[in-house]
């Protein structure tokens, strides 16, 4: 995989963590082996179900190498303002290796209702004050029609953000009838390179990754990838 200029691809004059011009070029350009070494856009903090501390969390990414990630916890943003905060911190102390800094995107994952099922919807590079996000900040998960696929999809990108269904084939509905209501709704991508059954090391799976290709590509939606970290290390899930 080419290596994506991040500062040279982008001309949008949003802040860093929500440039989407930035975003999309990543997700267009995304592989199978991008996560986790390249790209992740799926992990967790203690500021909702993960173990890792944000602090820690960042030195991670960088001693990994990653060029872009996202934090996604449940229903907060805590820990992606945490992680930026340390990152400012590491800036200023370090101001000659910022070139070599991974893209902190914001991020957030959202329980949501759609065909009847529960899913969940992750959202990337969105402003974190919009008052469209406010219900989904609030550490639980949200409730009746702000839950719905409909309303999230909707919010997230009303706050300037791009939507993503997660681990499509882990629900009881299928995949087919998923992506195709998701996009319907407008969604923007879906997480088409995920580790169902956890191996070690991490690695997408191989006959779930080609079933979302190609839906994903009937519906024209764009590709992404993470580890779901949930433990200590953001090469695995736990």
């Amino acid at each position: 995989m080419a290596v994506v200029n991040l500062v040279e691809e982008s001309v949008s004059s949003k802040p860093t963590a929500q440039d989407t011009l930035a975003l999309r070029g990543v997700f267009e350009t995304i592989h199978a082996e991008s996560c986790p070494t390249s790209f992740n856009f799926h992990m967790h903090t203690v500021c909702s179900d993960g173990q890792l501390q944000p602090e820690k969390l960042m030195e991670q990414a960088i001693a990994i190498g990653l060029q872009g990630f996202a934090i996604t916890d449940h229903h907060t943003v805590d820990g992606y303002q945490r992680a930026q905060c340390w990152l400012a911190d590491y800036i200023q102390a370090n101001p000659d290796r910022v070139d070599n800094l991974p893209h902190l995107w914001t991020g957030i994952e959202i329980t949501s209702r759609l065909l009847e099922t529960e899913v969940h919807i992750l959202g990337y590079a969105f402003d974190v004050a919009h008052s469209a996000m406010e219900p989904y900040v609030q550490k639980c998960a949200p409730q009746d029609e702000i839950a719905s696929a409909a309303q999230v999809i909707a919010s997230i990108q009303m706050a300037g953000g791009l939507a993503v269904l997660a681990h499509p084939v882990r629900y009881r509905r299928s995949p087919e009838d998923l992506i195709a209501a998701a996009a319907t709704l407008g969604i923007n991508g879906v997480e088409t390179y995920y580790a169902y059954d956890n191996p070690s090391p991490w690695r997408t799976s191989p006959r779930q990754t080609e079933q979302v290709q190609r839906l994903s590509s009937t519906y024209g939606l764009l590709n992404t990838c993470g580890s779901d970290t949930h433990g200590l290390s953001l090469l695995q899930r736990l």
